[in-house]
């Protein structure tokens, strides 16, 4: 994971292109983000930096977390995501924003898909149902069909496609064109959509 951000996703738009191409974007609220540790090879093994986002109350944080926070002289936060790799020089405290997107015209975003609860292999797996409504079949269009050979080997094979739990994955879609970036207000337009609901977290990557 190279140098990036971390954001929250406000919903979507459009803008018009230069040739007048009306086209959908993401509008994401990119930062501030407080680097609350660096870690180094010689003190941790690896290199990363550790980004913080959100604000949060005093009351509702732990306390081995406010001591974490006070090392980088800054306020509790939701949010904080580890950068491998960071490929730009920051102190213990320094802010990063939106700035650093700014010479750039692609990125990786990762979140957190929509949960949609326990669902059948219709919706889940886009099956097309069993036959017609002819023959006396009234109630088994969305059902699965037929699991396997029942004489061997007498059981479902591992990987079989079957209802379940749906959505609520980490997802993370690469090579999204930056539109627009708005540093007085800390927000990122993304080409398309992107996984998660209005207001949750998402990974910006360089």
């Amino acid at each position: 994971m190279s140098a990036g951000l971390i954001g929250r996703k406000i919903g979507m738009t459009s803008v018009f292109s230069a040739e007048g191409k009306n086209i959908p974007c993401t509008v994401i609220e990119a930062g501030p983000c407080v680097v609350t540790q660096v870690k180094t090879s010689e003190t941790d093994g690896y290199n990363a930096v550790q980004l913080a986002f959100d604000d949060k109350k005093e009351k509702h944080t732990g306390r081995p977390l406010l001591g974490h926070f006070k090392k980088a002289n800054t306020t509790p936060k939701r949010k904080i995501v580890e950068f491998r790799d960071w490929n730009i020089t920051n102190q213990l405290g320094d802010v990063i924003t939106v700035d650093i997107f700014n010479d750039d015209r692609w990125v990786d975003v990762s979140g957190i898909t929509k949960g949609k609860g326990f669902q059948g292999v219709v919706k889940r797996h886009g099956f097309g149902g069993v036959g017609g409504q002819t023959h006396g079949q009234h109630n088994r269009l969305r059902a699965p069909g037929s699991m396997g050979a029942s004489s061997f080997p007498s059981r479902v094979f591992p990987g079989k496609r079957l209802p379940g739990r749906t959505g609520g994955d980490k997802v993370k879609i690469t090579n999204l064109r930056v539109l627009k970036v708005i540093p007085e207000s800390n927000l990122l337009l993304i080409k398309g959509s992107i996984p998660g609901a209005k207001g949750s977290y998402l990974i910006i990557e360089k």
